[in-house]
């Protein structure tokens, strides 16, 4: 399996009080929050790219560049897709957009590593290490 330009992806959810930018603490306002539009981008892109990985291989993310242009009421709906745009070795570049029903609410790039779940996990538990 191998992660190809031209992938594409895509997540969606509906707007509640538990997604809002008062719930993120982001915000004062009851409107889809900007970490959960990051967050919905990312689902997007991760869950397209998963089932081309090599068993004990994922991806994290680790950079991410938007905007966020429109504001999106609690009971709408709200959906991100993704688009890889370019593959350098473990490094993916994808492309990312997000819509509500009235249209495009915030787009950009995102990057992501392709890493060996377990040496991944390894070298993060050294962290908890006297």
């Amino acid at each position: 399996m191998s992660v190809t330009v031209g992938l594409k992806g895509r997540a969606e959810t509906l707007v509640s009080d538990q997604n809002t930018a008062q719930a993120a603490c982001s915000g004062a306002l009851p409107v889809f929050g900007t970490p959960f539009m990051c967050a919905l981008m990312e689902e997007a892109a991760w869950k397209s790219i998963a089932p081309h990985l090599e068993e004990g291989q994922s991806t994290v993310g680790t950079k991410l560049d938007i905007t966020h242009d429109s504001a999106t009421p609690v009971g709408m709906k709200v959906w991100a897709e993704s688009e890889v745009t370019a593959v350098d070795g473990k490094r993916l570049v994808l492309k990312v957009a997000a819509y509500d029903e009235k249209g495009l609410i915030g787009q950009g790039t995102h990057e992501r590593f392709i890493i060996t779940n377990e040496r991944f996990l390894a070298k993060a538990a050294k962290k908890l290490e006297a």
